[in-house]
Order: structure tokens, then C-alpha cells, then sequence
């Protein structure tokens, strides 16, 4: 594919997206309420290889859908990676955290059964790979999870 148009120079490809990601945690231990009130924090604790995996792909500024697990079950809120992967400080093993900044709360949450049954959500790795606490999410499911969540532009 040329990226030379008819008439000129070549054309510079778009920037990348930035980086999509959902992350879990219970609301009875760290809520998406407790985010807005900290203002930032630490996603610490993650032990499980794929989930650091994902936290290690995080860059500044990528965009996270945040789920509350166990209890609701939904979809809540949008944050934003503020520091990209570090050492984890709650461990001396090779795991790793990210710095996580609150951006806004949905007015209607997404319920997980709202997402499998919408047949453009039900492939995200939220239901395929429901064990996971951090996964990547595509810019479409994102744009979807925000008009379904009713969140502002």
C-alpha cells in the first residue's frame, strides 16, 4: 500500500488509538467512588501473567473501562493510565502496577448481562475471558460501552 497521493509527498499514517483496557475490582474493596475521592492510584496486586502482561503494554494516557466484579457486575466508569507499568510495590516478584487517574462515571452502568447480550459486546474478552482482571478492549467496544453508559463526549 503507497502512502504517496497523486499530487505530492507521502503522507504521514495516522497515530495509533490510544490503548483501550478494562479493569476489575470489587466495589466493597476499591470501588470506582474510591477512585474519584483519591483522585489516583495505584493498580496493584495483580497476579495473574496475562493481566501483567496487559498492565506492562499500558502507555500514558490509554483509556480503562472500570468494572465492578462480584458485586454489580457492570460497568461504571472511565479512567486513564497516569504512570505506565512499574514494579509492583506490594511484592518483591516480578509483577508490576500502574498509576490510574478517575475521568468520568457513567450515568447508566453497563451490566454484564447487558454486555452479553449486545451481539457487538458479547466477543469482548470481559465474557470470553471472564477470569481476568486486566484485558484489552477494542476502540469499537469502547465507543459502545460509552454511548451505552450514556457518558459524555
Amino acid at each position: 500500500m503507497s502512502l504517496r497521493t497523486p499530487k505530492g509527498p507521502p503522507r504521514t499514517p495516522a497515530p495509533s488509538p490510544r490503548g483501550c483496557w478494562l479493569v476489575k475490582s470489587e466495589p466493597d474493596v476499591y470501588a470506582f467512588a474510591d477512585l474519584v475521592r483519591d483522585g489516583r492510584t495505584a493498580w496493584d496486586g495483580v497476579r495473574n501473567y496475562e493481566a501483567r502482561n496487559n498492565l506492562r503494554a499500558m502507555k500514558r494516557g490509554d483509556v480503562l473501562l472500570f468494572y465492578h466484579s462480584n458485586i454489580g457486575l457492570e460497568i461504571v466508569g472511565l479512567a486513564k493510565v497516569v504512570r505506565p507499568a512499574y514494579p509492583d510495590p506490594t511484592t518483591s516478584d516480578d509483577w508490576s502496577a500502574v498509576d490510574v487517574a478517575p475521568v468520568e462515571a457513567f450515568t447508566t452502568p453497563v451490566t454484564l448481562a447487558a454486555v452479553k447480550a449486545h451481539p457487538l459486546l458479547r466477543d469482548m474478552h470481559l465474557v470470553k475471558k471472564s477470569r481476568i482482571s486486566v484485558s484489552r478492549v477494542t476502540p469499537e467496544e469502547l465507543a459502545l460501552v460509552r454511548a451505552l453508559g450514556n457518558a459524555p463526549r
